[in-house]
């Protein structure tokens, strides 16, 4: 059963934390936590808030996936008549008036406001140990998971972690640097996996568990290269799916289908959105359907998120992970036609997202879909390419790992297939690296993780300008491109955020 975000809720939280009150009212800011908690369940509340805000459009529903999804070497424009703000992203040439960082930003602390008014709150309860640390771990999850996008993006930011009871005090408040962020995000994901249960009920996976702790702990330590406790954690995951209730999948296809989300066993950590349910201000409202989906098409869609044709061209047929993960063939005007006839951009498009949609509109938006944040298999490729970074070379439990994932690529929908293979033996450390590598760009494709992996192994000037550039982008320049810019409009409001990142 899903985890249920109702409009009333996410209302209430969007005017605790965005102040929508009567300017003759005391602002809800300047109020002590204990004023706004009476018991667990409010607790609890602003916790889902919180969720709320991360399952809307400016976020997981459309302009924070949208950018991290442009930003990589997997999917380019399509339609050049989209906004310009998503092709200046896309292509290298922003600044610090683009519209979806200005968009996204104060979101994400939104999200982080929500989780420490909610830890405040607990705390200023007179609640049982272990019912206040769970409520604080489940908050410091949310936390460590808003810092742990925001850091990669940005770089240097404020990290606010503790209840703001003034909404002026944000107006002095500093930078801090990527290593103290990234200490903050570590002691929370530490405290989540200590406190957090192993199973939230019903088995929903849109709430952090101890294996979501422990997941997003490996995926931290890995962005940081410490390689000995990526490897670690992951293990520890691995050898505890049948506590969490992980494992792959049979058929790779499933786990784009909206309409069994629920039954699933890989994912991780989920963005759940409720078919058919504006909570209005952008709240639930999935966008990602139409932007990946075909302009033109009976299905609808806009093209604006479309892989470029040597994505789709060097991704080997066989692998029927190609035909789950694009579509190059639709239905317009009642007739199947191949992306060459395509009205707009006549290229495959996406169909993670577009083709099972679930309880939607006709575009695929208000979707039902369960985004997949974290899931099974991507624990199991952290635990390959740490193990191989911790051992000098692929020892046979990460090669494994690779091949536990390539195994189920090789069910077709329940039509056994030859390939992929198994990896082959005697690859150096260097070429089994790149194999991990790839193998997460292909088992990840679209799911807003390929970006993050560019910035972490600095491949930007190979896969951007390099001879086997899947989607050239001349524009690159590695001094200034693997951060986004500070918004000009918090610059101006707060010089203590100054400097800019480099080059902007």
């Amino acid at each position: 059963m899903k985890t249920r975000i109702y409009k009333s809720l996410v209302l209430a939280m969007a005017c605790w934390f965005a102040g929508c009150t009567d300017l003759e009212e005391k602002p809800v800011g300047l109020l002590a936590p204990e004023s706004l908690f009476n018991s667990a369940s409010d607790v609890e509340t602003a916790i889902f808030g919180a969720y709320g805000w991360i399952a809307s459009e400016r976020l997981y529903g459309r302009q924070f996936v949208t950018a991290i999804m442009l930003r990589g070497d997997m999917v380019d424009i399509g339609d050049r008549g989209t906004p310009a703000e998503r092709q200046q992203v896309n292509d290298f040439n922003m600044d610090d008036n683009n519209g979806m960082v200005r968009s996204f930003w104060p979101y994400w602390y939104q999200v982080i406001g929500a989780a420490n008014a909610a830890i405040s709150g607990a705390e200023s309860l007179d609640l049982q140990e272990e019912v206040n640390n769970r409520l604080v771990a489940e908050a410091r999850f949310v936390r460590a998971f808003s810092y742990y996008h925001l850091v990669r993006v940005f770089g240097d930011i404020p990290y606010i972690d503790y209840f703001i009871n003034d909404p002026e005090a944000v107006k002095d408040i500093s930078k801090t640097s990527s290593s103290e962020v990234y200490q903050g995000i570590l002691a929370d994901l530490e405290f989540a996996k200590q406190w957090l249960p192993d199973n939230q009920p019903n088995n929903v996976r849109s709430r952090p568990t101890k294996g979501t702790a422990a997941s997003y702990l490996a995926s931290v330590h890995l962005t940081l290269a410490d390689y000995p406790k990526a490897y670690e954690e992951a293990k520890w995951v691995i050898e505890n799916k049948g506590r969490f209730g992980y494992e792959l999948e049979a058929d790779y296809q499933d786990l784009f289908r909206a309409e069994i989300a629920d039954n699933l066993n890989e994912p991780i950590f989920t963005l759940d959105f409720l078919g058919q349910q504006n909570g209005g201000g952008g709240a639930n409202d999935d966008i990602m359907p139409p932007m990946t989906g075909i302009r033109g098409a009976d299905q609808l869609g806009w093209s604006v998120c479309v892989p470029s044709m040597a994505v789709y061209n060097t991704w080997d047929d066989r692998d029927y992970r190609k035909s789950v993960s694009f579509q190059p063939e639709a239905l317009i005007n009642g007739v199947m036609e191949p992306y060459t006839e395509f009205a707009n951009t006549q290229r495959p498009h996406i169909a993670k997202y577009r083709m099972f949609p679930g309880n939607s509109n006709s575009d695929g938006r208000y979707s039902d879909h369960n985004y997949a944040a974290m899931r099974y298999a991507e624990v199991l490729l952290i635990a390959a390419e740490a193990a191989a970074e911790v051992n000098g070379g692929p020892t046979a439990e990460a090669i494994g790992y690779v091949n536990d994932i390539r195994e189920r690529a090789r069910n077709a929908g329940g039509i056994q297939n030859s390939f992929p293979e198994d990896l082959p033996d005697g690859l150096s450390k260097e070429g089994f690296i790149d194999a991990v590598l790839d193998e997460r760009r292909l088992e990840l494709s679209f799911e807003y993780k390929r970006w993050y992996d560019i910035k972490r192994r600095q491949l930007g000037q190979e896969v951007f300008n390099g001879p086997e550039s899947l989607e050239p982008h001349p524009n690159f320049d590695p001094s200034r491109d693997y951060l986004m810019p500070l918004p000009r409009i918090e610059l101006d409001v707060n010089p203590n955020l100054a400097p800019q990142n480099p080059g902007y």
